[in-house]
């Protein structure tokens, strides 16, 4: 073991068990987003599969993994959708809840929570920003 591996602090990524555990944590989201009525329509004419794929590397990004996302922006994905705060705010319990269930660290689950909280703005639609 060299210097920088024992000084340098583990990733999110890493801490969480890296590639299998941010696809284990993608999978359980979606199902979770998917039989929610009030978001389900979001996703009607999604291909789902290449979803969970952007937002697996996404997700990888955040928690410090390697960044090899190349989709398009957060706006840009979202704007045209019409996303309200509410629907937002759903979205990210049930990303929280799923972190929980698969025993993902507190630090860990507040830093994603900020990360959320920054991009908002760009995930809910402009008219939409002031209520649900």
């Amino acid at each position: 073991m060299t210097v920088t591996e024992e000084t340098a602090p583990a990733s999110h990524y890493d801490r969480i068990g890296g590639a299998s555990s941010v696809k284990a944590a993608v999978e359980l989201f979606y199902d979770k987003v998917l039989a929610d009525p009030e978001l389900a329509g979001y996703f009607a004419d999604v291909d789902m599969a290449g979803q969970r794929r952007h937002l697996a590397l996404m997700l990888t990004v955040v928690l410090g993994g390697p960044n090899e996302y190349t989709g398009r922006g957060l706006a840009e994905a979202h704007q045209p959708l019409n996303i309200t705060v509410g629907h937002y705010a759903k979205v990210g319990e049930h990303l929280m809840v799923t972190l929980t269930e698969l025993g993902v660290p507190a630090d860990i689950m507040a830093d994603v929570q900020t990360v959320l909280g920054q991009v908002q703005g760009q995930v809910v639609a402009a008219g939409n920003r002031s209520g649900v």
